[in-house]
């Protein structure tokens, strides 16, 4: 007969062995997470009642959703730039497309002669295939270099100092740069020893050809990451973006930018219960607030919100918008009396009122969006980048892979328009997300004065009045 007494101590050892055990694993679930950067040192915080609570891996996955939507939209954008740039004194309307022209044959643009894009013929969407690469391009490789700059140098702040270095760290100087407008006259200046801001200040000695440089798109298309990693807190946003802003930009170019950078931020505040058509309206509207008063672009903004409002086709509104700025040159926007190339085709200010134009009459629709940017018009892959890379921030990866239905490679190559990072310059939106989180994470303890939580997998951000402010 077997001892009952022998078989009750031997199962109480095994439970308690098999509790031990799991408390083991429970602490190093807790203790050991695969977000949590080496290079910080992860100070104690008391959390308060007050302090919005964000969850690290779920904004990894929105960040892999930002990369990713980007890259779409940005190379589908590609396929009509500057197809369309308004017919000064030629036309009334200024022949741009739309929306029947989706899935058509794509025209030439104002560089191309006869030939239609070489990356579709048709205008519909570029996509990259699971065992493909996705290009680097100007919408996506400053914010690129801007991610790596952060985290290496271990700031929240870039100096132009450093942001000098970086450029010419990793910008070719005299080949093919990728670099256009603002951007290339700011390496230019960098090249003979100008630190930025100063590579953007209108009042420096420069010949006539330079003089609205301030005024163009660059700074719009690689600084709205900044956003992202100042979640919720658009002041701290505001804070880190300054510089790299004013890189390229002065006045509305700038609060263009800083409107972009501000939506960013929102997009971790926004009533996650509204609809994306609300959240996205409600962040425009508080980003609206940057813009001064007397600034064309404040004018631009309530002109587009006005057309909608008015339920006026996007189409029709896209038209009233280059009536208004390009022929009429009204609200102050007098680019076209500048006789500047392709009339200002890469001003910010016009770009801007396209972009108003997409994001309204998109409603937070991401493929409806893209499309809207794509057929409106100028330099039509930068908007669309912008509000590809917003809502793939707000839907997330598998947000993002729902909406079109399928899968997309997450494999990245900055070396093709940039130069000098590491791997030869392959890279993945895994990896670029969770540098991401951990320029936040930096950002959370140094800026904020929150707290990151790595066994609970949280930020804890110090709540804060919105107060958003016009910029001077």
């Amino acid at each position: 007969m077997k001892n009952p007494f022998r078989i009750t101590t031997l199962l109480a050892l095994y439970l308690l062995v098999s509790s031990c055990k799991d408390t083991q694993k429970n602490q190093e679930k807790e203790t050991v997470n695969p977000l949590q950067d080496s290079g910080l040192s992860y100070t104690a915080y008391n959390p308060k009642a007050t302090d919005r609570i964000i969850s690290r891996s779920e904004y990894a996955d929105k960040l892999y959703g930002f990369w990713l939507a980007q890259c779409i939209a940005n190379w589908t954008g590609l396929v009509t730039e500057m197809d369309k740039v308004g017919n000064i004194g030629e036309t009334k309307t200024g022949d741009f497309y739309t929306r029947e022209d989706w899935g058509t044959a794509d025209l030439p643009n104002i560089w191309s002669g006869d030939q239609p894009s070489d990356l579709s013929k048709t205008i519909d969407f570029v996509f990259r295939g699971e065992d493909e690469i996705w290009g680097a391009d100007d919408d996506t490789d400053v914010e690129y270099m801007y991610q790596y700059l952060l985290y290496t140098k271990k700031t929240s702040v870039l100096t132009g100092e450093q942001i000098r270095d970086g450029w010419l760290e990793h910008m070719k100087h005299e080949e093919e740069n990728y670099l256009w407008v603002a951007n290339q006259r700011a390496l230019e200046l960098m090249l003979t020893g100008v630190v930025p801001p100063a590579t953007s200040d209108p009042k420096i000695s420069r010949d006539t050809i330079y003089d609205n440089y301030h005024e163009m798109i660059d700074a719009q298309l690689t600084t709205e990451i900044f956003g992202l990693f100042a979640p919720s807190r658009p002041d701290v946003a505001l804070k880190m973006a300054k510089m790299p802003i004013q890189t390229t930009a002065r006045e509305n170019a700038q609060w263009i930018s800083e409107f972009y950078v501000i939506m960013y931020s929102l997009a971790s505040y926004v009533d996650q219960d509204l609809s994306k058509k609300e959240q996205t309206q409600w962040m425009a509207t508080e980003a609206r607030k940057r813009l001064p008063e007397n600034s064309y672009a404040a004018k631009m903004y309530d002109f587009v919100k006005g057309k909608y409002n008015a339920k006026v086709p996007w189409e029709q509104a896209r038209d009233d918008v280059y009536t208004r700025y390009q022929v009429n040159q009204e609200d102050g926007y007098m680019i076209t009396s500048k006789n500047i190339f392709c009339n200002g085709c890469f001003v910010g200010g016009i770009n801007y009122a396209a972009s108003m134009v997409s994001l309204l009459y998109g409603e937070g629709d991401l493929k409806e969006t893209i499309k809207i940017g794509v057929l409106s018009g100028w330099d039509s892959d930068n908007p669309t980048a912008t509000w590809g890379g917003l809502l793939g921030f707000m839907y997330g990866k598998e947000g993002v892979e729902n909406t079109f239905g399928r899968k997309f490679s997450e494999k990245f190559n900055i070396h093709r328009t940039r130069v000098n990072f590491p791997n030869d310059g392959m890279d993945d939106f895994i990896n670029m997300a969770k540098t991401g989180v951990y320029i936040v994470d930096r950002v959370v303890q140094e800026e904020m004065g929150g707290g990151v939580d790595l066994s609970k997998d949280v930020w804890y951000i110090p709540s804060v009045d919105l107060n958003i402010e016009p910029g001077n």
